[in-house]
Formats: structure tokens, sequence, C-alpha cells
């Protein structure tokens, strides 16, 4: 599904930003963002690019960089950082064999920091693109991660 398409679904108002953003990037393989489609969002809801590009830049789940088919996000805020009986960014790391910021040769996994995941009761917690994973362990993370890759393997 191309922009347009993504843009014709939602009616041309501001408040309906983030959902064509979230919408479109969803749907490309790399799941990021570039110029020119902020330009056009903007564009179709009357916006300033600027304020487009400000919404992008602020929020964790939007990316202008091509990311993995596999978004990992690690929270480490307070309660996380408190609640974490190991560290839970080099088990991903290590697991993973790439840093925070970076993507996986195979293009199968982006590895990222975020802040508050909004379960802190239950932290800590991580995130693989829209789910969310509370009170994980070493165990629970490899489990995850082993059931991406068989995922990519069927």
């Amino acid at each position: 599904m191309d922009l347009v398409a993504v843009l014709e679904q939602f009616p041309r108002e501001q408040t309906y930003l983030i959902e064509i953003l979230l919408k479109y990037q969803s749907l490309k393989p790399t799941q990021h963002l570039n110029e020119d489609e902020l330009k056009t969002v903007a564009d179709h809801l009357d916006l300033p690019e600027s304020h487009v590009y400000g919404v992008v830049s602020f929020y964790s789940f939007f990316s202008m960089s091509p990311r993995g088919r596999y978004i990992i996000q690690y929270c480490r805020d307070v309660p996380c950082h408190i609640n974490d009986d190991f560290d839970v960014k080099a088990s991903l790391e290590k697991q993973l064999g790439i840093t925070t910021g970076q993507t996986s040769e195979d293009g199968m996994f982006t590895l990222e920091y975020s802040s508050c995941l909004g379960m802190c009761d239950q932290s800590p917690v991580i995130r693989v693109n829209d789910k969310v994973y509370p009170r994980v362990n070493e165990k629970k993370i490899k489990a995850l991660i082993a059931e991406c890759r068989s995922d990519c393997d069927d």
C-alpha cells in the first residue's frame, strides 16, 4: 500500500497525524519514514513540515532510518532499571550480536532504547514491534529471539 492510499483512509485532520504515520510506517518493510513522506503527510493535513518532523523525532516508535523486521526496544527508566536483576541491554546486545541503535546484518532485528513503555509495575519490560513483554529475564529474552528467528524461517 502506498502513502496516498493510507492518506485516503483518514480524514484530513491534524488529530489523525500519529495514526497515519504509524499505519504507513508499519506497512513498509524497513519500518521507517523519509523526508519526502513527511512532506506529503504535512501537505495532506495542511500542517507545517516542521510539526510533522517534530512528532516523528519526539516519539521513539517512529524512525527516519531503516530498521529490521523486529524492532526490539528496552526500557531504562527508573522502575525497569531498579527491578532489573540482570542487564537487559547487555543480554539483548549479546544475543542479537548488535549494539543499541544498530540493525543486524540480515535485517531481522533492530535494537533501540525507549523511554517508559508504560508497564512500570511489571518491569523490566521490552517491546517487540507493537507487543510489550513484561517481567523479562534472560530465559524469556532467549525464547523470544528464538521465536522471532523461527517465524522468519517459515
